[in-house]
């Protein structure tokens, strides 16, 4: 019988000693081989009869973990793409992220995601309370996703970084000692939430002054080497995604011996090491070439979102990449998540849900951004065979309305009429939105049909009134 340990990574950052320790363990009790999970945390398989001693060096260690079971969630962040991926953007720095770690006293059981706002490379909403930094110096929207439902909830005030933690901790009390308000339920009452959270907290909220902006969604490639400043960043993924301990052992090594202090884990499940300096970057060539480990894999291959130890998901993720590769398939500003499970909360542009039968339907988020919530379907009760072929088509009509736009849009020094641009309003809520040049067909709204003559018209993700939608591009 065997094992699935987990080792939580509050951040997704561990020190290079740390985890040196950690691989130690982990080879002792006869692991081979590591992953990393979508939440950044890590795992490794050992057989029932070693348990026992990985317990007592676990605890020796003072380490905490968990077998065979999922109860604590990581706590995700952004901080692996600061300096890289939005460098000199936002207020958001390595100080920041530590100083709000460092106050997390509790293991958080709901999932706790904190993002920079300028970033798409880590998801904003996949957390049951998502913290997102706001135009204002430390302070932070706070999106509450209640569990086992897709309601979405925005807070009407911004919360303070050093609140954050308390903030989590209150909010997590709240809905779990009050499952029957705030748990798995369709008619949850936000505002009583909100009431009941504010009067158990003592903290230095500011007021929502304008809404949260979403970027335009594009995956940064997040292999190899690449510059930034003076120095090198690496990235390593795992097709399989086994990282050998062997490996792994040694760019702890490198790391303690070239002075990096931290290795980073991605929600793609790979590791990224920053701070290379030019003179030790043939050492880490080397440590590349004695482990045979492959870099600068396709871009349609990195752009996939499947669920933890999952071998169907994985396999179908590579049955399409390589029918992908034969199409010559362009996926850029696109990625793709598998869901075999109903409640998994992984993000995609493009969804493939399986269906109690065996079947996956084919859905897209509004305008293709993962980090929206609301979900068109496209085809359903496709067989896995077969979904490359719908999927391919999908694809190229992406490309299509992008360039019909952009053949449509007007000279840049002429100022464009209402006319000419999409006229799009956004749920305040859920960060749904009504696009006019959609409408919304599931409701019976047809194409054309302007936000301000619509009747009665709800969220259909979160039944938000017409009266919490913001016009956001006009």
């Amino acid at each position: 019988m065997e094992h699935l340990i987990k080792i939580n990574l509050p951040g997704g950052f561990i020190s290079a000693g740390d985890l040196y320790e950690i691989l130690l363990i982990a080879e002792s009790a006869g692991a081979v081989n590591l992953r990393f999970g979508n939440r950044q945390q890590l795992y490794f398989s050992i057989t029932g009869d070693r348990l026992e001693d990985l317990e007592l060096d676990m605890l020796k260690s003072e380490i905490n973990y968990e077998v065979d079971e999922d109860q604590h969630a990581n706590i995700i962040s952004s901080y692996v793409a600061d300096t890289i991926f939005n460098y000199q953007e936002g207020w958001v720095r390595e100080g920041v992220y530590k100083d709000i770690f460092d106050r997390f006293d509790h293991q958080p059981q709901l999932k706790v995601n904190l993002v920079d706002s300028h970033q798409t490379f880590v998801p904003f909403f996949s957390g049951n309370i998502n913290f997102i930094a706001s135009g204002v110096s430390n302070y932070w929207y706070t999106y509450v996703r209640f569990p086992k439902t897709d309601k979405l909830y925005c807070f009407p005030t911004l919360v303070y970084s050093e609140d954050i933690p308390a903030l989590a901790k209150t909010a997590e009390d709240i809905i779990l000692q009050k499952k029957e308000l705030f748990y798995s339920r369709t008619d949850i009452d936000e505002e009583l939430f909100y009431k009941t959270l504010a009067k158990k907290l003592n903290v230095a909220f500011q007021p929502v002054t304008e809404p949260l902006k979403l970027p335009d969604f594009q995956l940064p490639y997040y292999e190899g080497f690449n510059k930034y400043s003076n120095k090198y960043w690496l990235g390593i993924y795992r097709r399989h995604e086994l990282f050998p301990l062997e490996f792994l052992k040694a760019v702890c090594l490198l790391c303690l011996k070239s002075r990096i202090g931290q290795i980073y884990t991605t929600p793609w499940k790979s590791i990224i090491i920053k701070g290379i300096e030019q003179a030790d970057r043939n050492q880490w060539g080397l440590i590349l070439s004695k482990y045979h480990l492959n870099i600068r894999h396709a871009a349609n291959e990195l752009n996939w979102q499947i669920e933890d130890i999952c071998t169907e998901g994985l396999e179908l993720k590579q049955q399409l990449v390589r029918q992908f590769e034969e199409a010559d398939l362009r996926t850029y500003q696109l990625c793709f998540a598998v869901k075999t499970q109903p409640k998994t909360g992984l993000q995609g542009s493009i969804i493939l849900k399986k269906d109690y039968a065996g079947l996956y339907d084919i859905l897209h988020t509004r305008d293709f951004n993962p980090n929206l919530r609301d979900e068109v379907i496209y085809k359903q009760q496709i067989k896995p065979r077969d979904l490359s072929s719908h999927l391919i088509v999908l694809c190229h009509a992406f490309y299509d309305a992008q360039s019909n736009r952009l053949q449509t849009a007007p000279p840049p020094d002429e100022a464009p009429s209402q006319q000419d641009h999409a006229i799009i309003y956004q749920c305040n809520c859920c960060l749904s939105r009504y696009d006019q040049s959609y409408g919304d067909p599931e409701n019976n709204i047809e194409k054309g049909i302007p936000f301000e003559t619509l009747k009665d018209y709800a969220c259909p993700v979160c039944e938000a009134p017409m009266t919490d939608f913001s016009l956001v591009t006009a």
